[in-house]
């Protein structure tokens, strides 16, 4: 079997698409797997990290500056490479999980007559998945409530796959070590996403003290451009115990089992994680994204009791204050575990797989 998975831009978008290739090669390794990513993107240097093979395609989405006035050359570059590449390799589905490559790759392949599928990870579906869902032939979904977007016959719930070392199951004093935090004392975990989250930085910064005061201890995905500004706020405030910055968590195994409480932005795949491993989170919907879908997925969760949630532009006056209420509120916080627990679903890659083979063995009825 010969597949190809397109899409990224972020992590949300590429460690679905990777958890879904292992779980394809799990199933059968005789099968052959090609990415088709945006040049320049993060997922043409991590596919090739996870052991696959990616092509690029040069596309990016649309912005108000001058290099949006290229965007149709772009568009039909993406086209007709995506053809080419698709003529090439023969597969039998392709899989689009979002980001900028996903809509001129499927919309190749529906043109070539070669089944698509659509993982959306979202709540609230972007204009692209939209679009190029029409034609295809199964929409793998993590939401109810899709059918206002999508022919109800062809959602499958599956939820969203994660990638393999999501687990907060690991010996907390062996995670506290490997963090330089103390097992003995609350310990925060703040990640803003792959690229980092300026809101939820500056919402930290602007009461970094009350770690000390409060006892409190955070480990600190800052992302890459306010790392060096986190290293100079933490010397400068003599919080080198207590603040733990880094640019990016590669062991999120650890993270997550040592934390007690979990500050994210609302992405689908951060919001797919904390459910499986079931812990209490304050979110901070990113107010840009597209559709605002950041907020519409936190609040399904905040209306299921099973999280809370902060605006950005309040980080800096709200954020310290609501973390400090929950880190104290033990009851809260099992309640909130409780309830995250009914969102999890711990074999998503393995069903959508199911639903790949289905297409390709036309089991499907459309």
């Amino acid at each position: 079997m010969r597949v190809v998975i397109s899409g990224g831009g972020t992590g949300g978008h590429i460690f679905p698409a990777i958890a879904i290739a292992d779980a394809l090669k799990k199933r059968d390794p005789e099968t052959e797997i090609l990415f088709i990513g945006a040049k320049g993107r993060m997922e043409m240097e991590r596919v090739p990290k996870a052991g696959y093979k990616i092509e690029g395609l040069w596309i990016s989405g649309f912005t108000k500056s001058i290099q949006s006035l290229i965007l149709p050359v772009k568009i039909f570059d993406s086209l007709n490479k995506a053809a080419k590449i698709l003529k090439a390799f023969k597969p039998d589905a392709v899989i689009g999980v979002g980001g900028f490559a996903s809509g001129p790759t499927l919309k190749a392949a529906n043109a070539l007559r070669i089944p698509t599928i659509i993982q959306e990870q979202n709540s609230y579906p972007g204009k692209t998945n939209r679009n190029v869902g029409k034609k295809a032939k199964a929409i793998c979904v993590a939401y109810n409530g899709l059918d206002r977007w999508f022919p109800q016959m062809k959602l499958h719930f599956t939820g969203n796959p994660l990638r393999g070392n999501i687990n907060g199951n690991c010996d907390r004093n062996e995670a506290a070590a490997y963090f330089g935090v103390d097992p003995q004392r609350p310990v925060v975990l703040l990640v803003g996403g792959s690229q980092g989250a300026l809101g939820i930085n500056k919402g930290i910064s602007a009461q970094i003290d009350k770690f000390r005061d409060g006892g409190m201890q955070l480990i600190w995905q800052t992302g890459k451009f306010y790392y060096e500004e986190a290293v100079k706020e933490v010397k400068e405030h003599h919080l080198e115990e207590f603040v733990k910055p880094t640019v990016f968590i590669d062991r999120m195994d650890f993270a997550y089992s040592v934390a007690d409480v979990v500050i994210s932005r609302a992405g689908a795949i951060s919001i797919s994680e904390l459910a499986l491993v079931q812990k209490p989170v304050i979110f901070v919907p990113l107010p840009t994204a597209a559709e605002d879908h950041q907020t519409k997925n936190a609040q399904q969760l905040v209306d299921a009791g099973a999280a809370m949630m902060v605006r950005n532009d309040e980080t800096e006056l709200v954020l310290i204050p609501k973390l400090q209420e929950l880190l104290r509120d033990k009851a809260k916080q099992q309640q909130m575990k409780e309830h995250i627990a009914e969102f999890a679903r711990p074999n998503a890659a393995e069903d959508i797989v199911d639903v790949i083979y289905k297409v390709i063995e036309n089991k499907i009825e459309i």
